[in-house]
């Protein structure tokens, strides 16, 4: 799996077309002193912790409500990321002032709303490199520049910040500046005989599919594998998460695991939740589901967040090895591969089997080698005999 790198759309922070609230009392309009709150960066999908800023579609002063994504109602009074920044998952990025509309904002908002959303918002973009995209092809601009509201100042210190707040691409001579790894990565192999789950698949799929309308794959059985191997060890389904590289190790009883499916705007990773408590036609229907919804471009930023364990099938283009990439915070990640007939030793007599290599990249700040080696060890007992995994 490849890290990749989204622009971030600020659709959060449109305002909501519903009307508020108003008191008819008042006395109580005239008090009008709220807290403030900060708006953060939202989690995005599970290989994605930066973007870039696109526009903002709110100036300050402008109302928001809590009917979107922005977590609660309240009028903006600052920005705290310029335009073109790159943001991180959990950055701070709007200072609010807690509390309903000013008298009168709701209807002024409404008429003002403009009628394509295309001129207020910009799509989030799946670009393994969005400074490359942005210089190639810009994005569009809208058709008419908002006017400056009355009772607020134009951003002219927004505009000061974004090139003070720009660090340089290239190091400074004498410069002390220090860059930390967010994980220290190892992979390690193993083979595994594929002949039993292709027998077991032949025998069952017809009455499953007839039954269910679920066609039974590979990748339920591997996932169902790796959830009883995680019963051993547990650390392969935890994190370290936390500043400055993480502090905190968190394990979790519940395995949440993120699925790679290629489309043709890119790989995306939609999550299977509880995986522990199904069945390989339950795996089989949820994976089955996620995947039409990333065909259909329908997957959601929480279809793809949160997940504890990542599997990445690259045998389905047929690559016969490779070392996957980790999803981070997640501990590891498990690479599957083509099936190919090769000549194997089995009882002393050399036989042709399809055999598929595994793959297992891991955090080493969490997992030992032999850990790693002793789940990839399970996970091949598993699918070499599927029956292990009824007992």
């Amino acid at each position: 799996m490849l890290s990749r790198r989204v622009l971030v759309a600020s659709r959060f922070l449109r305002a909501a077309r519903a009307p508020h609230l108003r008191f008819p009392s008042p006395v109580i309009q005239q008090f009008r002193c709220y807290a403030d709150s900060i708006v953060k960066v939202p989690q995005m999908a599970e290989s994605i912790s930066e973007g870039t800023l696109k526009q903002w579609s709110k100036q300050i002063g402008d109302y928001i409500d809590v009917s979107v994504n922005a977590p609660e109602a309240g009028t903006i009074k600052e920005f705290l990321a310029n335009e073109e920044d790159t943001v991180i998952v959990g950055q701070d990025l709007v200072r609010l002032e807690l509390g309903s509309a000013p008298e009168g904002e709701s209807k002024e908002k409404a008429s003002t709303e403009p009628k394509e959303p295309a001129t207020s918002e910009q799509p989030i973009s799946s670009d393994p490199d969005p400074k490359d995209k942005s210089e190639s092809s810009p994005a569009p601009l809208p058709a008419k520049a908002p006017e400056p509201k009355k009772d607020s100042p134009p951003p002219k210190q927004t505009e000061t910040k974004t090139s003070e707040s720009k660090p340089s691409s290239a190091p400074v001579l004498g410069s002390r500046e220090e860059r930390r790894n967010t994980a220290a990565s190892l992979t390690t192999f193993n083979e595994v005989d594929m002949s039993s789950l292709m027998e077991f698949r032949k025998l069952y799929k017809d009455d499953v599919l007839k039954k269910t309308g679920v066609k039974l794959g590979f990748m339920s059985a591997f996932s169902r594998a790796c959830v009883l191997a995680m019963r051993d060890i547990p650390a392969i389904n935890a994190s370290i998460e936390g500043p400055n590289g993480g502090d905190t190790i968190v394990y979790r009883d519940y395995v949440d695991i993120s699925v790679a499916v290629a489309t043709e705007k890119g790989l995306v990773t939609p999550v299977v939740r509880n995986t522990e408590t199904m069945d390989l036609v339950g795996i089989e229907k949820s994976i089955a589901d996620l995947g039409k919804k990333a065909r259909d471009n329908k997957l959601t930023i929480e279809d793809m967040a949160g997940g504890t364990f990542t599997i990445s099938n690259g045998g389905v283009f047929g690559s016969l090895m490779g070392t996957p990439i980790i999803n981070l915070p997640q501990t590891a990640v498990l690479g599957l591969h083509a099936i190919k007939d090769k000549p194997v030793v089995v009882n002393g007599q050399i036989i042709i089997r399809p055999m598929m290599y595994l793959a297992l990249t891991y955090d080493h700040r969490l997992l030992d080698g032999r850990e790693a080696v002793q789940f990839l060890v399970k996970v091949k007992e598993y699918i070499e005999d599927p029956r292990r995994m009824l007992l």
